[in-house]
């Protein structure tokens, strides 16, 4: 008799795309940074509340000591969201990492960081790919604007809850709903053409001429460019009406659709 052996693994690990916010600290102040924060998530909890957060140090001109670290993520932790990650920078950056016990994420890539503004940094999932969605969080400076190419993408079904579409390097086109808890990016502008109740994020490489327009609006958060705003700062009468996003000079604006 030969022995059978059972091959099947107990957990399947795979690596996926996933959208993580990115905080960029600029001035080591943990009590300002903590209360930044703790505004952040009583304002708009369905969006930052317990969000995973990386810790960018990359904006400082020296890294933290080990105890300004974990003085730092006890603060957020505090605030209401947890640093999970510290992004990649030197070598003192990594032997933090390794002191405080977390990961350093070598390739991540913040997005929608435009320089002195808020905005919205997540990790890009390939052209047209559906990912899972993620909060995100205002982070660090921007990149130049990619060059458009076309055609447009266009997604024909419902971006449900906890999924995410990215239309790289080109325009989006929404043919359905966009439902709560999902995301739709592009690095050129995004057309909505039934109700947006999740979060819709134009220029995503820094481009401030895109622009969102959708139908029937209920957004989490719109952004373009980085700058962005949640529902709680969105004005009640542009809720369920025909709406476009877009910049002007420097300032991001919201206009019903005649």
């Amino acid at each position: 008799m030969t022995a059978v052996v059972d091959y099947a693994q107990a957990g399947e690990l795979k690596f996926g795309q996933v959208g993580i916010a990115n905080l960029r600290v600029r001035t080591l102040d943990v009590t300002q940074l903590a209360n930044e924060m703790r505004d952040r998530v009583q304002r708009a909890p369905n969006m930052f509340e317990r969000a995973a957060v990386v810790l960018d140090f990359g904006g400082l001109s020296n890294v933290p000591s080990l105890e300004e670290a974990r003085a730092l993520v006890n603060g957020l932790h505090e605030a209401g969201v947890f640093p999970v990650a510290l992004a990649y920078g030197t070598k003192d950056v990594d032997a933090l990492s390794q002191a405080l016990g977390l990961p350093l994420l070598a390739k991540f890539r913040a997005q929608y960081e435009p320089v002195g503004g808020t905005s919205v940094p997540t990790a890009s999932p390939a052209p047209g790919e559906v990912a899972p969605a993620a909060p995100s969080t205002p982070a660090a400076p921007t990149k130049a604007a990619a060059p458009k190419a076309g055609p447009g993408l266009m997604h024909a079904t419902p971006v449900r809850s906890g999924q995410q579409v990215y239309a790289d390097n080109r325009d989006l086109t929404v043919v359905n709903t966009v439902g709560a808890g999902a995301e739709v990016i592009a690095d050129g502008s995004i057309h909505i053409y039934g109700a947006l109740r999740g979060r819709a994020l134009a220029g995503a490489q820094g481009d401030e001429t895109a622009r969102i327009f959708c139908r029937e609006f209920h957004a989490e958060l719109v952004a373009v460019a980085g700058h962005y705003k949640v529902l709680e700062d969105i004005p009640a009468e542009l809720r369920g009406k025909a709406v476009q996003v877009w910049m002007d000079q420097g300032q991001l604006k919201l206009a019903a659709l005649d």
